[in-house]
């Protein structure tokens, strides 16, 4: 039987590979993200700010302690709906994606509806296998395709534990230290009143940190809003993802761009909802997974 409980490195990997798989770059948004519009469904005022944060030992170990039990607390709700916000931003090209759906806080399974380049795009997570239907296009003849994300997180240097591996936990809550918890203030989401955190987690203390290092830098930045029962309502993760020298140069002399942003941005309501994901009709479906990998290793290389 898998552990239940929602873990960060669950969170966090499921963002970063999303966005890789849908849009083919990874990448940030600033390293410090502003509480603008980009926090989307936040309300516009803050009743707390930065200045009187609860910096003083004490209250910040407070801050630090429901970061850390975030996770598991809302894993104990089972389920909710999710809404997740993604910019991607490589030189010049912008690209944004949204998705709503539900997920299985527990087992991350999740049936989602995702908008990209202006298409509407069918997806389901069914045991760390992401399964795409997409508009018009028929891989191998078939509408459905699949990748096999514990391969992807393989290759990426994030090992092979699910990705709700309680190890995985571990990890996490030992790369957050008080001087990394700083209370932001209170806000509101989705009419829900939340708490909002910033935190800053130190990669090399993360499975496969020492690769992700190399490529995010010392640093993972997040932003959290944790409810009155210490649920996530809302976490936003900001990213720049450095390119290999290898993948900086193109055949015609010209180069690509020397880094990828990432702003993803997940939503939490609704607790306890039912969710039905199911794996499609394998006669239905093309395993893609091969390409990922290829793709993938070649931004690597």
């Amino acid at each position: 039987m898998r552990s239940r409980g929602m873990k960060a490195g669950a969170i966090g990997t499921a963002a970063v590979m999303a966005s890789v798989v849908l849009a083919g770059c990874g990448g940030d948004g600033d390293s410090q993200a502003e509480d603008t519009g980009k926090d989307k469904g936040a309300s516009a005022s803050a009743s707390s700010s930065a200045s009187d944060s609860g910096s003083g030992g004490g209250g910040q170990g407070q801050d630090t302690k429901a970061v850390r039990a975030a996770y598991d607390k809302t894993a104990e709700a089972g389920s909710a709906r999710m809404t997740i916000d993604m910019e991607l931003t490589a030189g010049d090209e912008r690209i944004t994606t949204d998705g709503q759906g539900t997920i299985d806080l527990a087992e991350g399974d999740s049936v989602m509806t995702v908008t990209a380049q202006n298409k509407k795009i069918e997806q389901r997570v069914v045991d760390q296998v992401l399964y795409q239907k997409v508009p018009g296009q028929n891989a191998g003849g078939k509408p459905w395709i699949k990748i096999d994300l514990k391969k992807v997180a393989q290759q990426q240097g994030l090992g092979s534990q699910q990705l709700g591996d309680p190890a995985q936990t571990a990890a996490y809550a030992k790369a957050i230290t008080d001087k990394d918890v700083k209370k932001v203030g209170t806000e509101k989401v989705d009419g829900a009143e939340t708490t909002h955190y910033r935190v800053s987690v130190d990669v090399a203390e993360l499975p496969g940190g020492e690769l992700m290092r190399q490529q995010l830098g010392p640093t993972l930045p997040m932003q959290v809003w944790l409810d009155d029962d210490g649920r996530l309502r809302r976490q936003q993760i900001d990213m720049t993802v450095k390119a290999p020298a290898s993948a900086s140069a193109k055949p015609d002399g010209g180069s690509s761009p020397k880094e990828l942003k990432m702003s993803t941005v997940m939503n939490f309501s609704d607790f306890g909802t039912e969710v039905d994901a199911e794996a499609p009709p394998a006669a239905e479906v093309t395993d893609m997974t091969g390409q990922a990998l290829e793709g993938a290793g070649q931004q690597q290389g």
